[in-house]
C-alpha cells in the first residue's frame, strides 16, 4: 500500500506540474530515487506519465479557451496571447520539445491547443521531451549520489 501511495502522489505531483498551476515535480522524482527503495524505470515512467497527462489537460484547455478571449474575465490579455501565438507560429511544432522547460513550457501546450496544433504529433512530441528531461534528471543524480 505504501509503494502506491509513492506512486500516486508522483503521479499527481507530476501531473499538477505540468499544468498552469506553479508546482515542481523534480525535487519529488529526485528525492525518491535517491532512495534507493523503488525502480529507477518505474519513477520516470509514473513521473513521465502525470507530466504527460498534465500537458494534455493544457492542451485541451487550450482548444476550449478562445472562445472566450474577448471575455472580459479573460485571464491572458489580447496582446499576451497574440505575442505566444505568433511565437508559436514562427517555431511552429517544433518548440513543444521545450515543454519540459519550467515557465515557458506550460504556457506552450496551451498554445499549441489554441492554435489546433494535431494531438498525435503533440502527444508525440511532449512525450519526447518529457521522459527525455527526467531520464536526464535521473542519470544527473544517480551520477552524483
Amino acid at each position: 500500500m505504501t509503494d502506491l501511495i509513492v506512486y500516486v502522489g508522483l503521479f499527481v505531483t507530476a501531473f499538477v506540474a505540468a499544468t498552469i498551476l506553479p508546482m515542481q515535480s523534480e525535487a519529488a522524482l529526485v528525492g525518491l530515487v535517491l532512495t534507493d527503495a523503488y525502480p529507477v524505470w518505474a519513477l520516470i515512467a509514473v513521473a513521465s506519465l502525470g507530466n504527460v497527462l498534465g500537458s494534455v489537460a493544457n492542451w485541451l484547455l487550450g482548444r476550449g479557451v478562445e472562445r472566450f478571449r474577448s471575455r472580459r474575465w479573460f485571464p491572458v490579455k489580447p496582446a499576451a496571447l497574440d505575442r505566444a501565438q505568433s511565437w508559436y507560429r514562427r517555431y511552429g511544432k517544433w518548440s513543444l520539445l521545450l515543454s519540459w522547460v519550467p515557465i515557458i513550457g506550460d504556457p506552450l501546450t496551451v498554445v499549441a491547443g489554441v492554435l489546433r496544433e494535431p494531438f498525435p504529433i503533440f502527444l508525440l512530441l511532449v512525450t519526447f521531451a518529457k521522459v527525455g528531461r527526467y531520464a536526464v534528471l535521473t542519470a544527473a543524480t544517480l551520477s552524483v549520489a
